[in-house]
């Protein structure tokens, strides 16, 4: 199976997916997580900055992850694509054509689980944009995309609270 979670920065998905990679139910899964701080230290601009090159690049990882089999993933393509709708280097041509390639991946996906900032503090781990407005407007573009594009995902949840609560919010959505 194929797990992606997707939301906004700094919500707790990394620390998720290295919780949920200690449990039994996911002993057979392949576990991947940010690599922002290698990307950067690539030349990548991340966050406001970014790119259409930058973002091809951040698509291009997503979309390796789904030529795994059970794989859980704290980045979806939708990720990708509400960075690249935010992003202020990108023009607006380049934003549609990418959006327009990168849905197609969507339902590549057996589960996405949005994982939602409430009550969530921003953690600054030195490479994550920290303005509150940027992570707001993050969020609002991925559940947007999400909205639109529910006819291109297979399985969906909502991840709230702790990260106990989560995983159980995850382990009873997928049965297990």
């Amino acid at each position: 199976m194929k797990i992606g979670l997707c939301g906004t920065m700094s919500v707790g998905k990394t620390t998720l997916v290295n919780a949920l990679k200690e449990l039994p139910e996911f002993k057979d899964y392949i576990t991947r997580t940010e690599r922002s701080k290698e990307l950067m230290a690539m030349g990548i601009p991340l966050n406001t900055d970014s790119t259409f090159l930058g973002q091809t690049v951040f698509m291009a990882e997503r979309a390796s992850e789904l030529l795994i089999d059970n794989i859980i993933t704290d980045r979806t393509i939708i990720d990708v694509m509400a960075f690249a709708q935010a992003s202020k280097s990108m023009d607006w041509p380049d934003k549609e054509a990418f959006y327009a390639y990168a849905i197609r991946l969507i339902k590549e996906y057996d589960y996405i689980f949005y994982v939602s900032p409430e009550g969530v503090e921003i953690e600054d781990n030195g490479i994550r944009e920290t303005d509150a407005e940027y992570r707001n407007e993050i969020d609002i573009i991925i559940r947007h995309i999400i909205g639109q594009q529910k006819v291109r995902i297979k399985n969906y949840g909502v991840l709230e609270g702790s990260t106990e609560e989560r995983i159980e919010q995850m382990l009873e959505a997928l049965s297990l």
